[in-house]
């Protein structure tokens, strides 16, 4: 069983960056598409990037040319690099793995790591 360890989040001003790290657990994590979802306050948990195995990416329109994923497999980890952050980006972000196809996710949720964008 694949866990995921969320870190790096905080409060930060608009126009502010954060990394976000997800270390994962267990076996055969360079197979795997990855993803970055987020989850604000009365809303659904919403996918916002996505990263396949080779690299290859996708983004959601709301963080696009702004987020950036990234991967390292040799530490099992995967990046979120967020840059001119909005009020609307603060969520509690989780990463999980996922069918990159259709963004399903297929892992446990760890416990994530709050953002909070001030204006």
């Amino acid at each position: 069983q694949v866990q995921f360890v969320e870190s790096g989040g905080g409060l930060v001003q608009a126009g502010g960056s954060l990394r976000l790290s997800c270390a994962a657990s267990g076996s055969a994590f360079s197979i795997k598409a990855m993803g970055w979802y987020r989850q604000a306050p009365g809303k659904q948990r919403e996918l916002v990037a996505r990263i396949t195995s080779v690299g290859s990416t996708n983004y959601a329109d709301s963080v696009k040319g702004r987020f950036t994923i990234s991967r390292d497999n040799a530490k099992n980890t995967v990046y979120l690099q967020m840059n001119s952050l909005k009020p609307e980006d603060t969520a509690v972000y989780y990463c999980n793995s996922l069918l990159f196809a259709t963004g399903t996710a297929l892992g446990s949720w760890g416990q994530g790591t709050q953002v909070t964008v001030s204006s």
